[in-house]
């Protein structure tokens, strides 16, 4: 009697083990508790036909339990399998995301001097040909010439910027930033523009000092500036800090259509724009509050709107706040006009791009000479540092023909020829490492494409240390 519950035992036991296939249930169990109830019954008397029928039951019990455990088998391993595919096809996602990324970054690099270089051309044109006509009649088509020019180079400027947010390229530098120089800056970029539409724009004075970029800063609250313009039709725009504990408060009000409770969860998405279905250009592309929103994640700078339609919106930056003892005060600038070079010399391997600088410095009675090669600029110095007219500037472009580095000509000219030499580069690439060897190297470098006023601004500088990239449009 005690041999029937130790064989029912083992058999569980076997019964599990074999419940991975299916097919051993039946041909294992069947048989084994089969005969056993078949010997147990065949006695005949009451207490062995009681136990042939707990056999009979337990058997149909293993059956059930070894089909479930199949079935739970089955599914663990099926679940496993797909999280594997789906691992190993994530993989792959990732990895190609990756590829892309990086196809990307190329691609925007090399598109950004190939689309910079033909407007940076036509900005040049534009200029001469705006000042010459400037008097006549035909000299309107020139100012919108001119302005179209800026708004395309505008646009280009803000795909890329926005694409370069996105691969992860730009760094903030953190510093104590002081924010009336910052305020006044962007007072001298608005005012115009503000007095054009009837508007008041009005950047009050404040002894804040933040941790921040300072470009980065500007580049964020000029969008919100340009943004708060855009959609003021009366009334004005005022930007204003306030101190509150450690903390500064930067505000950007208007007086706009201000923005409907529906919208406000969509302003920060791409080419969205509010009451402009038609995709009018002349309210721009609708990035800039998507790079507003970039620029504040990537400097830890929370942005808080709140907007009423018809009263107009309030943006809000909160940054840290540090004391303006102990940070060396810069050094004041006059505001005097500074005089252009006497002669400047120009490297670049396009004609176009040569004959519209030069026709340009001539308009402003510069001497220049204009040459394609790294060879053509050395004869040119050498044969200047002989006579009396030196060059003051050299002006080169970062690519040249053949694969040749304009940073590394311009840098061997300088060391030759004195570093006395002022040396102005102009790209139109935005790659990281070129912008960190162009930077290490101490040289001032203008991104294309270069307004005319803005190439002007930077040959009358005086001779500093120049450790900064300028925005092509100022």
């Amino acid at each position: 009697e005690i041999m029937p519950s130790l064989v029912g035992s083992e058999m569980c036991i076997r019964d599990r083990s074999l419940a991975v296939l299916k097919r051993n249930i039946p041909r294992f169990i069947v048989p084994s508790m089969a005969s056993l109830t078949l010997a147990l019954a065949w006695r005949g008397d009451t207490v062995h036909l009681f136990l042939a029928t707990g056999c009979l039951l337990y058997m149909c019990v293993m059956i059930t339990f070894a089909l479930q455990h199949h079935r739970l088998l089955t599914a663990s391993l099926t679940m496993r399998f797909e999280k594997e595919a789906l691992a190993e096809q994530l993989s792959h996602q990732i990895a190609a995301t990756q590829r892309a990324s990086e196809e990307k970054t190329r691609f925007l690099a090399a598109a950004s001097h190939d689309l910079r270089q033909p407007l940076h051309a036509i900005a040049l044109f534009g200029a001469v040909i705006e000042k010459k006509l400037q008097g006549s009649e035909e000299w309107d088509h020139a100012v919108r010439l001119m302005d179209a020019v800026g708004t395309l180079g505008d646009s280009l400027d803000t795909l890329l910027d926005i694409s370069r947010l996105d691969a992860g390229e730009v760094a903030p530098r953190i510093r104590p930033v002081e924010l009336n120089p910052l305020f006044l800056a962007l007072n001298n970029v608005f005012a115009a523009r503000a007095a054009g539409k009837d508007l008041q724009l009005r950047l009050r004075a404040t002894p804040c000092w933040v941790l921040s970029d300072p470009q980065l800063l500007q580049r964020l609250l000029s969008n919100l500036v340009d943004n708060a313009l855009k959609y003021t039709p009366r009334g004005g725009v005022v930007v204003a800090a306030r101190a509150r504990g450690p903390l500064v408060w930067i505000d950007v009000r208007d007086t706009g259509i201000g923005i409907a409770p529906e919208h406000l969860g969509r302003i920060f998405d791409e080419f969205y724009q509010v009451g402009n279905p038609g995709r009018d250009r002349a309210q721009g592309l609708g990035i800039g509050l998507s790079i507003v929103q970039r620029l504040s994640r990537l400097l830890a700078h929370p942005l808080q709107v709140h907007s009423r339609p018809g009263r107009g919106s309030r943006f809000r930056m909160v940054l840290p706040a540090v004391s303006a003892s102990g940070v060396a005060p810069a050094i004041a600038r006059a505001d005097a006009v500074l005089l252009l070079p006497r002669r400047v010399l120009l490297i670049d391997d396009e004609a176009p791009i040569r004959q519209a600088v030069t026709g340009l410095l001539q308009a402003h009675r510069v001497a220049i000479d204009a040459v394609a090669s790294e060879a053509e600029a050395e004869a040119v110095l050498a044969q200047a540092a002989q006579g009396s007219s030196p060059v003051d500037v050299l002006l080169c472009d970062v690519r040249l023909a053949d694969g040749a580095d304009g940073l590394a000509a311009a840098q061997r000219l300088r060391a030759r020829f004195g570093p006395g030499l002022r040396v102005l580069l102009i790209t139109g690439e935005t790659a990281p490492r070129r912008q960190r060897q162009m930077h290490d190297a101490g040289l001032q470098v203008l991104l294309k494409p270069v307004a005319a006023d803005r190439l002007l601004q930077a040959l009358a500088a005086p001779a500093r240390h120049e450790t900064t990239t300028d925005r092509a449009h100022g």
